[in-house]
């Protein structure tokens, strides 16, 4: 009943648009539920515990935030597809997760560990945007495509069409 009043508030020629990209309008709102997730346990992380581990806080900040999306994913996105059982699905979530996490920390790797965007070599502002951009933005978005790409064709396939239903009228010869 909540979906349909949400889109009836949305205009006319956006309706069709919603229900056609309905799974990745979900996958996106799941998706911004676990970036601010991510990003409030990366900087709790990064700012406290783990000063000098910026990768480490963004590997347990992923890895947090991932539990999360597979719940939210399972459940609200990609509910209507499926077929395998919960755990070879769970499996197949959070191996593909896993290579998720390493392309969600390679470019903040990289701007830290390769281009030495990081104290002393530079200022702390500057760490921070370059830890920001690399973390939250690059990887996110990198992260997100070949997760989208990878839940739609191996964790939560497209249900097989049954084809059409047999005639329940008995031809004569």
């Amino acid at each position: 009943m909540a979906a349909v009043s949400v889109l009836a508030l949305l205009p006319r020629r956006c309706r069709g648009i919603a229900v056609r990209y309905r799974e990745l309008l979900k996958f996106g709102l799941v998706g911004g539920a676990t970036f601010v997730i991510d990003t409030a346990l990366f900087y709790a992380l990064k700012l406290t515990v783990l000063e000098h581990k910026p990768v480490t806080s963004k590997v347990i900040a992923v890895l947090v935030a991932t539990v999360v999306s597979y719940v939210l994913n399972r459940e609200w996105s990609f509910r209507s597809r499926g077929g395998r059982g919960r755990r070879s699905e769970a499996m197949l979530y959070f191996l593909i997760s896993g290579i998720g996490v390493a392309l969600y920390s390679a470019p903040l790797w990289v701007s830290r560990y390769l281009l030495h965007l990081q104290t002393p070599y530079t200022t702390r502002l500057v760490e921070e945007i370059a830890d920001f951009t690399a973390g939250q933005v690059v990887g996110v978005l990198l992260g997100m495509a070949f997760r989208w790409w990878a839940f739609r064709r191996w964790v939560f396939p497209a249900q097989p069409d049954p084809g059409p239903a047999p005639s329940p009228v008995l031809s004569r010869r």
